[in-house]
């Protein structure tokens, strides 16, 4: 019996996925043409809440619905692999996919259009498979904007240091600016990359300084706020994206990693009375708009709340 919720690694140790593979599972689990077919690409993505929320929500709107999880540690494979990946996808009939670390930068060159925000923000989460189209999409922005304004509407964005200039980390700091924030700085591992990220973003919101700071604790030691935006922190990650002694009573505190919901840096602030917002309003958020762009449904994202705390 094929579950919903398995794993499957189609291509043994081979680099290559074969399509009659997929084929073969997908005809066996495919039973009615109104069945609702996505997926996740991504690495060490096992313990997604992604399958659940997706499927509950189509199941609620009476329509039968799958969710794969297609985990490049799993394949075996890297980022080479997601044109084979993408090709596979649409022989199997999925209408959408979303797209996490470390894709969603580098699955831009093998999509044929992309939406004003995806096309801003440079990194794409949800991929609508339509007509031999491959439309990307970014609702990281959003989900992580209407959670923050849910639960921290009344905090101080003045100053914001944001650690992550990734995929998600882009989209983090659309939101943050899009929310009013004043100075925004940005810390990277790669420093290059946080400096193209502040100089994409400097135009569109000339009301906000961005800046690449030579000195990461004198800049967290001034922000009212502290945004990690780096896999630092999840199960395969463990640790803080910086020294925990960095951090004061003062600061406000918000993780978008959902897996574990309390991660060392949350549970560090927390006990030292900061004010914190883990990551599962932003991926409740992120994955209702996915929802209905990939559906065409409208999705209930108190219920979808509901499937996720249920977990």
């Amino acid at each position: 019996m094929i579950r919903a919720s398995d794993n499957y690694s189609l291509a043994g140790s081979s680099k290559r996925i074969l399509p009659n593979a997929w084929n073969d599972i997908m005809t066996r689990l495919v039973k009615t043409t109104d069945t609702i077919l996505m997926g996740l690409i991504g690495s060490g993505i096992g313990a997604s809440r992604s399958p659940a929320l997706h499927q509950s929500e189509g199941l609620a709107q009476g329509y039968p619905t799958v969710y794969r999880l297609i985990d490049l540690d799993v394949l075996k494979l890297d980022i080479s692999a997601l044109p084979e990946l993408l090709q596979s996808a649409e022989r199997t009939g999925f209408q959408g996919l979303n797209i996490t670390f470390p894709c969603k930068q580098a699955i831009i060159p093998y999509l044929t259009s992309l939406d004003t925000a995806a096309e801003a923000l440079g990194a794409v989460n949800t991929l609508v498979l339509r007509d031999g189209e491959r439309i990307g999409y970014n609702t990281d922005w959003s989900g992580y904007a209407e959670a923050f304004k849910a639960q921290m509407q009344d905090v101080s964005l003045e100053r914001v240091v944001q650690f992550g200039a990734g995929g998600a980390g882009s989209a983090v700091a659309y939101a943050l600016l899009t929310l009013g924030v004043k100075n925004l700085t940005l810390i990277e591992a790669d420093a290059s990359k946080a400096e193209t990220l502040a100089k994409q973003f400097i135009p569109r919101f000339p009301h906000a300084i961005i800046t690449v700071p030579r000195d990461p604790a004198a800049a967290v030691a001034s922000a009212d706020g502290i945004v990690n935006c780096t896999p630092i922190g999840m199960d395969k990650y463990p640790g803080t994206p910086f020294p925990i002694a960095w951090l004061k009573p003062s600061h406000w505190v918000s993780e978008i990693i959902y897996f574990p919901l309390i991660t060392e840096l949350l549970h560090e602030a927390r006990a030292l009375g900061c004010r914190t917002i883990d990551g599962s309003g932003m991926n409740v958020y992120q994955a209702a708009e996915a929802f209905r762009i990939i559906t065409g449904l409208t999705p209930d994202p108190k219920r979808m709340r509901g499937f996720f705390d249920a977990l």
